[in-house]
């Protein structure tokens, strides 16, 4: 396969893969329902491989079941899944602090100060996913700055950018409050200070837990 047709290909199954995610979330698709390739293919007017790639997606993030000779069903995970991996994320992504503290520079600030302002637009705006990319973003932005392949590689298998997506599409969130739950990071950053840093994001994913702890519903409640 011509390398250009692979990156297409990949980019168009993480766009019907947000696309479900969001019907999955509001209700577009309920618990227990199926979701059919053919059916989801003709919607989107493609081929039913990029389909199938994002079922696979939303498969690892926990949220759809393939199986054989049945398809894909939605599956709704339940509180305890994401909140542990929230508490891996935390570990993670407190070591990257760690690691970018000493070398961050006033540009990199800048940098993360451009997506928490994005944050703040899209939460005004009501705009979900510039929201959800911006937040997703920045948190992989410390990753990057952190320079250790092996630990983005671990942080990767966790599929931050869709459970980013998860907690920003949680009915009641408050993305404006979101948002401004980064600023303390970028503070503990400046100082360049690397245990001020990895405690300043273990606190931020603290309390995006607590806030998703009280408002997500698990299956067996609903």
């Amino acid at each position: 396969m011509p390398r250009e047709a692979s990156i297409s290909r990949s980019v168009l199954s993480d766009q019907i893969r947000d696309r479900l995610l969001e019907a999955i979330l509001d209700g577009t698709y309920q618990p227990g329902s199926r979701i059919v390739e053919t059916r989801v293919a003709r919607e989107c007017g493609t081929s039913q491989a990029p389909v199938r790639e994002a079922l696979r997606d939303l498969e690892a993030l926990g949220v759809v079941e393939i199986t054989a000779f049945r398809g894909a069903r939605v599956r709704r995970p339940t509180r305890r899944e994401l909140l542990d991996a929230f508490v891996v994320r935390s570990e993670l992504e407190s070591l990257a602090a760690r690691l970018a503290a000493p070398r961050i520079t006033a540009a990199d600030l800048d940098e993360l100060g451009g997506y928490v302002a994005e944050m703040r637009r899209a939460a005004r705006a009501g705009d979900v996913h510039a929201g959800t990319v911006a937040d997703a973003t920045f948190h992989g932005r410390i990753m990057d700055l952190a320079d250790n392949a092996t630990l983005k590689r671990v942080w990767a298998q966790l599929e931050p950018m869709s459970r980013t997506y998860i907690t920003m599409t949680t009915p009641g969130a408050d993305r404006r409050r979101i948002a401004d739950l980064h600023p303390p990071v970028i503070a503990a950053l400046r100082q360049r200070d690397a245990d001020a840093a990895g405690d300043a994001v273990c606190r931020h994913f603290a309390d995006v837990a607590g806030m998703l702890g009280s408002l997500w519903a698990d299956p067996d409640t609903n």
